[in-house]
């Protein structure tokens, strides 16, 4: 065998041991890391944590809140410079006005139904603006309001009608009686709402006339008063304001019916009835006094006292109620002659 191994006998021949392999050294075992164990319950930091955020106000500032807080920050800082907020603005503005000034909402002409010349040319000037005009620049709700200031509107209706016209359909108060005061004639309506001012009594002689303090709260009553006059309605001059609280019916040739302040219109149909049954309009009777409804009063004329003085044999008494002389009587009734044929001419 050792003549198959020149190697071994070479070795062998010159003395020298084989090479001896040593087996490699195996490192040293490293003591174990020993890992402390995590405790699973959480800080109280966390906890606290934890529960705020369970709040739904919290969730909400969180998700809602601090966005809208970042937002406006940004958006404040960007618009804390002049020249980009100017050019914002402008660029604002500019979209408005276009969408706004668009054919659509343009409003080109106006309307007017059922009004007169001077009402349809009042509305006209109470316009904001000059027509053509946006219809975003016209505030009907307040242009209504401003018409409905007018004395001798009652109601308008205000529209904007699709091809851009502006209508207006005005209902005016209608005149139904005047009204004479200290400071001049004014039309009413049947509430007793101003109408209009008039310079004279001709101006509408068809309309009946009241006057007095106040009249114009009653004037309801005074018209219900005119209606009740039936018969006497001819001869009925006006009707006057007593007190502010009853009303004195004025015929011609002076004559005068005082009515209460309680049941005015049954006292008016009462005289009515007895003018009716015994003609006592059409006496000589100055005044009838219907203030008592108990006991009425009727004040006779002086022509009439003295043919009851006569028919009595007493003196005849003048305008001043002193008995007349046979000199001043005969004076007298030359007068009373006199007027009775002017009351004649004017009846």
């Amino acid at each position: 065998m050792q003549g198959l191994n020149p190697f071994g006998h070479r070795n062998a021949e010159q003395g020298r041991p084989a090479p001896v392999r040593h087996a490699p050294l195996r490192p040293a075992p490293q003591p174990e890391k020993v890992t402390p164990r995590r405790d699973p319950a959480p800080s109280r930091f966390a906890y606290r944590l934890n529960r705020m955020m369970l709040r739904p106000l919290m969730r909400r500032l969180i998700r809602v809140g601090l966005p809208a807080f970042l937002m406006a920050m940004v958006g404040g800082i960007w618009l804390s410079d002049d020249t980009r907020r100017a050019n914002l603005t402008s660029g604002v503005e500019g979209l408005v006005d276009k969408v706004q000034h668009r054919d659509a909402f343009m409003v080109h002409s106006m309307r007017i139904e059922g009004a007169s010349d001077v009402v349809a040319n009042g509305l006209r000037a109470m316009l904001p603006v000059t027509l053509p005009a946006s219809s975003f620049d016209i505030d009907l709700a307040k242009l209504r309001e401003k018409v409905r200031m007018l004395d001798a509107v009652e109601a308008v209706d205000l529209r904007i009608t699709p091809g851009g016209v502006l209508s207006a359909v005005v209902t005016e108060r209608v005149p139904a009686i005047m009204w004479r005061h200290a400071r001049g004639i004014e039309l009413l309506d049947k509430t007793g709402h101003r109408v209009a001012s008039v310079t004279a009594r001709d101006v509408r002689k068809d309309l009946p006339i009241i006057a007095g303090e106040g009249a114009e709260r009653a004037a309801p009553e005074a018209l219900a008063l005119i209606d009740a006059a039936g018969p006497i309605l001819p001869r009925l001059r006006g009707l006057e304001r007593v007190g502010e609280r009853r009303w004195d019916l004025v015929l011609d040739n002076d004559q005068r019916i005082k009515l209460p302040e309680d049941g005015a219109l049954r006292a008016l149909e009462r005289v009515v009835a007895m003018d009716r049954a015994q003609s006592l309009l059409s006496r000589d009777v100055l005044v009838v006094d219907l203030r008592n409804s108990i006991r009425p009063v009727v004040q006779i004329g002086l022509e009439a006292q003295n043919a009851i003085r006569r028919a009595r044999g007493q003196v005849e008494i003048g305008p001043d109620g002193q008995p007349l002389d046979e000199k001043s009587k005969a004076s007298a009734g030359g007068k009373i002659t006199s007027k009775t044929g002017t009351d004649a001419k004017k009846t």
